[in-house]
């Protein structure tokens, strides 16, 4: 029988309120998120069989570092080899304690902490490819080797890792369902997260709320 996971995606400091990049209310989801893990495994028949945490890990001078391009500003798109890339503040830094998983989440329910992002000359926004959409992380055979069918993503940003990472699962194969309360969305500009939204539902991605899940 097919199971499910929990993919918590990015709640990292730089992504939380005093962060390089924070995301409003990115902090908000951090109680929510451990409530739902506990409760799962006080429950029989969990819910989830797994649970998966992402972390950016990008080493000094990382592609997506506008830092690292001469002239160039964070927000601004340069086209490198073909493909588009973002540029960011620099953020997540290897070792750093920015780069940590925000200390308010409850650790110890993580099956595994999947880093991604960590090559110098490519970007990672998705929990399952590297963005040449060519690199897996890993993730899908982790997945796969657990008989997992179905996952449930949480985390930052709604519209940003949290999306692009449900496009690949669900273009995977894994039934995907965005819990759309324990994530928080950039919207810039706005109206973005909207479109995103919409997106993500017209592909046949499933928007839930945490009631939702337990009812």
């Amino acid at each position: 029988m097919g199971k499910s996971a929990l993919i918590v995606v990015d709640v990292q400091n730089d992504f939380c309120p005093g962060g390089a990049m924070a995301v409003d209310g990115g902090d908000e989801i951090i109680e929510p998120i451990n409530s739902l893990m506990l409760k799962n495994y006080q429950t029989d028949g969990m819910l989830f069989h797994k649970v998966v945490a992402t972390a950016d890990w990008h080493p000094e001078g990382h592609i997506s570092f506008a830092s690292a391009h001469d002239g160039k500003n964070p927000y601004e798109v340069v086209h490198i080899d073909g493909v588009n890339q973002d540029l960011w503040p620099d953020q997540c830094i290897v070792g750093s304690r920015r780069a940590a998983i925000h200390p308010g989440l409850k650790t110890d329910f993580f099956d595994l902490v999947l880093r991604k992002g960590t090559s110098q000359h490519l970007d990672s926004y998705s929990a399952f490819f590297e963005n040449d959409g060519i690199t897996p992380t890993g993730l899908e055979g982790y997945l796969h080797m657990f008989h997992v069918e179905s996952v449930y993503l949480a985390g930052l940003a709604f519209d940003w890792c949290v999306y692009f990472s449900a496009l690949d699962a669900h273009r995977l194969g894994f039934d995907s369902v965005v819990v759309e309360d324990m994530t928080r969305a950039v919207n810039v500009p706005e109206g973005s997260a909207a479109e995103r939204r919409k997106d993500m539902i017209e592909r046949g991605i499933k928007i839930a709320s945490l009631g939702e899940l337990y009812g």
